[in-house]
């Protein structure tokens, strides 16, 4: 009888620990694509922004500069934010040096340690840089709006 039960309890960590581990979040790069296509509430929000035409003109100062998006797939300023710098970057012909998105997990951290790098604390993080010098971050939200926020850093 006891080892019964004993059996019956280790299998139930084992499917606890299972079921615990589909439950973390996606981390690592990931394409705009993937992104839009995996995650409804990133598709749905992306599909409701509509930049303004100051916006996608601002944002043209961002011609040759690298951008990187540190964002959590379970957050909700990323969810609202993520979006609308990937319509506004779609809706412009803009050619970035660079566009990396990267994901983290609820500690902030991603397997190939780029969050650690940037020493990531909030998300979403956009870190704006040219020829490898930083010139500036939009953390969380944007002042004004994501585009006259990033035009800044130019």
């Amino acid at each position: 009888m006891f080892k019964q039960i004993a059996l019956l309890l280790s299998l139930c960590i084992v499917s606890f620990l299972s079921v615990a581990a589909d439950n973390r979040p996606f981390t690592g790069q990931i394409s705009a694509a993937d992104l839009l296509s995996k995650y409804p509430k990133f598709a749905s929000e992306y599909e409701i922004f509509t930049p303004t035409t100051a916006d996608t003109q601002a944002i043209q100062s961002l011609a040759g500069k690298d951008i990187l998006v540190l964002f959590g797939t379970w957050c909700h300023d990323s969810q609202r934010e993520v979006p609308r710098l990937l319509k506004l970057l779609d809706s412009t012909n803009v050619a970035f040096a660079s566009l990396q998105l990267v994901a983290v997990g609820y500690d902030k951290q991603d397997p190939g340690g780029i969050a650690k790098h940037y020493q990531l604390k909030y998300t979403p993080t956009v870190v704006v840089s040219n020829g490898g010098i930083e010139l500036g971050r939009l953390v969380e939200k944007p002042n004004e709006s994501i585009a006259r926020d990033l035009s800044q850093f130019d």
